[in-house]
């Protein structure tokens, strides 16, 4: 018994090295950590573009793209009533200076109306040197974030050369790394060491043993002695008047203060982008085959525009599959993101296009080992077995019609 807990224990601080030693760095956000049908159900990020991605120290990136909200929003995460999107770094490596939901400048949380289309930009400034993976994401309240396809950034040149200064409401410039630092540091050093020094004037004395002794003899009242209580009572007195006569210092220093604002922004929706009425799609049987790492989407499409159109994609969780010999007007951000793409993972059965008018029976599949690699296969196991995404489908004036897919899966292990 003792050899096979030594044993045990000697495989457990192997385990622990090797993972401490090994070269391979967190790279991800936990984004893959997520439950699959909270990803490919709540929000679907596309044509996400980064205006560049290598950059210096000052410089700004805009980072643009769009959103759809699904119609199957899952029962088991809250509804979308308030939402932050903030973008996720490896720390303060760069600073958001301005966001825009709609062309609208939004700076609050807001509502996210179920089927709606928003718009986004959101520009960055560079302000620490190195390489790191950036992803723009919804902090859904009461169910977590949201990642979208994220980007690797290169940022050359040095910390100390990164400027943010901003005007204030009385017209003076301050600079926004150190304003207030000192006054910061000050107020932290003045209660750890009052902290500390009520703290040393008890430990100072015995503790435990002797105290409880004399507890026992009931010699209690001698254990806090009048300089005690007048300690005490200054502390007790003097933190209050002292912290009120500071806050009043500067009302009256800066008379010209806003607070940190709580509100809600409402934001209205794009017009239909999304299931505009043109092009339809419903799908009416999802199978998913485990081993084969392939999704089969049985779809009834109605083209109900003036022009034959093409399914190109299929993408769901920042995974997107397009069909063989898919157009420019599909091919498009393919280069712009790290999110997962099969170049040809998408087959149509019938392949040829869908004409005005028609409605269809279309067989579609999604193959690749991207359903393994982003953990999108656990989806067969979750409580909440249905699938959502989005279908592109192109006509041959480059017109693109998008269409919001769901529907419960069928697993199939073999």
């Amino acid at each position: 018994m003792i050899n096979s807990l030594k044993s045990l224990l000697v495989g457990l601080g192997l385990t622990v090295v090797v993972q401490l030693c090994s070269p391979n760095a967190a790279l991800a956000h936990g984004e893959k950590a997520l439950e699959p049908f909270v990803r490919m159900r709540t929000i679907q990020f596309y044509d996400v573009e980064w205006s560049k991605n290598n950059l210096a120290v000052n410089d700004e990136v805009v980072l643009t793209g769009k959103f759809h909200v699904a119609e199957d929003w899952p029962r088991g995460v809250a509804k979308p009533d308030a939402t932050y999107l903030n973008v996720s770094a490896p720390g303060p490596v760069m600073i958001r200076t301005e966001r825009y939901i709609n062309g609208q400048p939004s700076v609050s949380s807001f509502a996210l109306k179920l089927g709606g289309d928003y718009e986004f930009k959101i520009a960055l400034k560079a302000r620490i040197p190195g390489r790191f993976h950036i992803h723009p994401f919804f902090n859904l309240h009461d169910a977590g974030p949201v990642m979208g396809p994220g980007e690797w950034v290169e940022i050359s040149g040095q910390t100390a050369a990164f400027v943010n200064q901003v005007k204030t409401l009385d017209g003076a410039v301050i600079d926004m790394e150190t304003y207030g630092l000192a006054n910061g540091f000050g107020w932290h050093l003045l209660w750890i060491a009052l902290g500390s020094a009520w703290l040393i004037w008890w430990v100072r004395r015995p503790l435990f043993l002797p105290r409880f002794r004399m507890v026992r003899e009931g010699r209690h009242a001698e254990l806090i002695s009048p300089l005690d209580k007048t300690i005490a009572l200054a502390i007790l007195v003097g933190v209050p008047v002292f912290v009120l006569a500071a806050n009043a210092f500067a009302d009256r220093q800066y008379p010209n203060a806003i607070p940190l604002q709580a509100a809600l922004d409402h934001i209205d929706p794009l017009p239909p982008v999304v299931n505009s009425g043109l092009v339809s799609a419903k799908i009416q049987r999802t199978e998913f085959n485990i081993p084969g790492r392939a999704v089969t989407l049985f779809a009834l499409i109605h083209n109900g525009s003036d022009q034959p159109v093409r399914v190109t994609e299929f993408a769901t969780a920042n995974v997107r599959f397009l069909a063989s010999g898919a157009d420019g007007a599909n091919q498009q951000n393919t280069q712009n993101t790290d999110a997962g793409v099969a170049r040809e993972g998408l087959t149509l059965d019938p392949p040829d296009a869908i004409a005005p008018g028609e409605t269809r029976a279309l067989r579609i599949t999604a193959a690749d080992a991207l359903w393994r690699k982003e953990r999108l296969d656990g989806l067969v196991r979750d409580a909440d077995s249905r699938l959502g995404g989005l279908l592109f489908l192109v006509d041959p004036t480059g017109a693109r019609h998008i269409a919001s897919v769901a529907s419960a899966v069928i697993p199939k292990f073999k």
